[in-house]
């Protein structure tokens, strides 16, 4: 815990969890809020929907944006977006004004959009791109995993209880405290002025991802091992029910297995990156969380269904920390902005793919035969192509230099 020592880092994370927890308390108050005004599960999946959105659209874009600004700005202003989107809900008080709750749904993703590559950008930029970098990705992933636990559950009790108005009333406090604390970040990261129009900025960013064979492999790898897990995170509900004859609500109970692992993952995820090489190590992680893939969807019974989703979690989080870490480390600050936002609308694009093409799979190769093509989908694409794009051993892992080509780019108009 060290790096909690770190005052600008310190208050970063306590500004991330703040603001986590808020947003995770919505995560089954908004869909329960939705579906009471209308009773249609059509106009709650479209709310889902809306979710990701903003990422795939304005993401890139955001990435310019943030290249250009004061990133802890850009966190305490999105940060206040939020808090006016989630505002909004206070009066979708009946079906004619759902359409209120599809605007916040908009609105507080697009804040989000910006959020979430400024916090990834702003983490190096404080902490440095040494060991601390590792140890402070590790902290942030365990606190999120121990949000992610007990948030939703809290707010289906505050739902139970006080009502929607106080959920949504303790998410407006949570994002306006968020704010007030990143205003405190003494390191001001102002990148310096870049030539060239936004279309320009963002298309070198793209060119720097293409150039990079580390960059690229593991976009790609992600995006491949992502996509098999939306695919399968899209059919927990018919899983459980129809694999494991449970009542549907005993989804919680694997996602609290996979909270497990997460955790435990997480608190080692900074020693793994001193075992192996960057490359075995995401191979190694794609590998064993695919076999988990595969325990999981072939459990039989509830509870060894749970130990696999734990068992899922534990190399899964080690997977997504060392790429981050690695992410973060060799690119370079002036491009850091709108290489996160890529990545984040990559994360989203699968998470699209894999909710549609899981179902529509499932209608044609039925149920059990398209859960273990999606868990071996997730092991024989992801790591051949980690294996093949990415280099083997971290010291090719250092930040390229901008070539005058990427920089004649910039000025083009």
């Amino acid at each position: 815990m060290r790096i909690l020592a770190h005052r600008d880092f310190r208050r970063l994370w306590i500004s991330n969890g703040v603001s986590g927890i808020g947003s995770w308390l919505l995560v089954v108050a908004i869909p329960f809020h939705v579906f009471q005004l209308t009773g249609s599960t059509v106009a709650t999946g479209l709310t889902l929907a809306l979710e990701a959105l903003p990422a795939l659209i304005v993401g890139p874009w955001a990435g310019v944006l943030l290249d250009r600004w004061n990133l802890s700005r850009a966190m305490w202003l999105a940060d206040l977006a939020s808090a006016a989107a989630v505002a909004l809900i206070l009066f979708a008080d009946s079906a004619a004004r759902v359409w209120l709750v599809y605007i916040a749904v908009l609105a507080e993703n697009l804040a989000t959009t910006v959020f979430r590559p400024a916090a990834r950008a702003l983490t190096p930029a404080v902490v440095g791109t040494g060991k601390e970098l590792a140890a402070a990705n590790a902290l942030t992933a365990v606190s999120g995993s121990v949000i992610r636990l007990t948030a939703p559950p809290l707010g289906a009790l505050l739902l139970a209880g006080p009502g929607i108005k106080f959920v949504l009333t303790v998410d407006i406090a949570s994002y306006l405290l968020s704010a007030a604390i990143i205003t405190t970040i003494s390191r001001r990261v102002r990148p310096e002025p870049q030539p060239g129009n936004g279309f320009s900025q963002l298309k070198q960013g793209l060119r720097y991802v293409g150039r990079s064979k580390v960059l690229r492999g593991i976009l790609l790898a992600n995006g491949v091992f992502l996509t098999a897990n939306a695919g399968l995170t899209a059919l927990l509900v018919p899983f459980t029910v129809d694999r494991l004859d449970a009542p549907g609500y005993a989804v919680g109970y694997l996602i609290s297995g996979l909270g497990v692992g997460y955790l435990l993952g997480a608190a080692i995820s900074s020693r793994t990156l001193t075992w192996l090489g960057v490359r075995d190590l995401l191979i190694a992680t794609q590998v064993a969380t695919g076999c988990a893939f595969f325990a999981l969807v072939n459990a039989p019974s509830l509870p060894w269904a749970i130990v696999a989703t734990a068992l899922i979690g534990l190399p899964g989080s080690v997977l997504l920390i060392t790429a981050e870490t690695t992410v973060q480390r060799i690119s370079p600050t002036e491009l850091l902005g709108r290489i996160g936002a890529l990545f984040f609308a990559v994360d989203s694009l699968t998470v699209v793919i894999g909710a549609l093409a899981a179902p529509a799979l499932t209608t044609l190769a039925g149920l059990p035969l398209t859960l273990n093509l999606l868990a071996a989908f997730a092991v024989l694409a992801a790591a051949p192509v980690t294996l093949f794009a990415v280099p083997s051993h971290p010291a090719h892992l250092t930040r390229m230099k901008l070539t005058s080509a990427d920089r004649e780019a910039s000025d083009q108009r």
